[in-house]
């Protein structure tokens, strides 16, 4: 969506125009974070009457899995989300001559398994109470960093089951998290090996992601660093 000036207010003191598009550009694409597998093709919609978001997202997203169209034109929407299935849809809140209650229905009628991010110029308590009601996955405001975009992307598309970590990633990931908790209590690897009852040689190999853990070893680790078993792995999903 196009901000003038006199429409909207002006975020952290930077007035957008008709020429600068409403998302920050970022040089990473969605593609490039590592440890992900692709569960299948990915097909994501975006609906904004901004070609120019339009055209970042797009480049923002870029991955070989993901099949991504985009619709600027208001009149076309309805049709293109009859087309096909899609599992994500992106959509700006504010389009002329549609009601954000039209677009929903719309989702809701033609694509019912998709999960809608929104992502508005114009934010208000209104707009993010009627999202919260239609379910949507979350709410964005522009300009948005394309990071946090693709990061929201990913979550999404994770809490669906169609992007997982490999499993060489998790240990990994895993291992890192073990890593740093044990020298935040200034412990060595042989302090932990003493607590925990687990092999020096093992405990190296978990945390260099070389080796997996079993619940039970990762549980004893889990003690041995004042920790919970369920924070290690809240520690890997921040992480991630």
């Amino acid at each position: 969506m196009k901000v003038q000036a006199e429409k909207g207010e002006a975020s952290n003191s930077s007035v957008a125009t008709l020429s600068e598009p409403d998302i920050t550009p970022a040089p990473r694409t969605a593609g490039e974070r590592q440890g992900l597998q692709v569960v299948g093709e990915i097909k994501i919609l975006v609906l904004d009457d901004d070609p120019s978001v339009c055209h970042f997202i797009k480049e923002a997203l870029a991955n070989p899995h993901y099949k991504l169209d985009t619709v600027s034109e208001p009149t076309q929407m309805e049709a293109k989300l009859k087309s096909r299935r899609y599992q994500l849809i992106l959509m700006d809140y504010v389009i002329p001559g549609l009601q954000p209650e039209q677009i929903f229905a719309w989702v809701q009628k033609h694509q019912p398994d998709a999960s809608i991010i929104v992502v508005t110029g114009y934010p208000s308590i209104d707009s993010a109470l009627n999202c919260l009601r239609a379910r949507t996955f979350d709410y964005l405001t522009k300009p948005v960093q394309l990071a946090l975009l693709q990061k929201t992307v990913t979550h999404c598309l994770e809490s669906k089951g169609l992007l997982r970590m490999s499993e060489e990633a998790l240990r990994e990931a895993l291992g890192a998290v073990i890593r740093e908790k044990r020298k935040a209590h200034n412990m060595t690897l042989a302090q932990l090996a003493e607590r925990t009852k687990v092999s020096l040689g093992y405990l190296s190999q978990i945390e260099l992601g070389k080796n997996s853990a079993s619940i039970e070893t990762l549980y004893r680790i889990s003690l041995g660093i004042g920790s919970k078993l369920a924070e290690l792995f809240q520690a890997v999903e921040e992480r991630c």
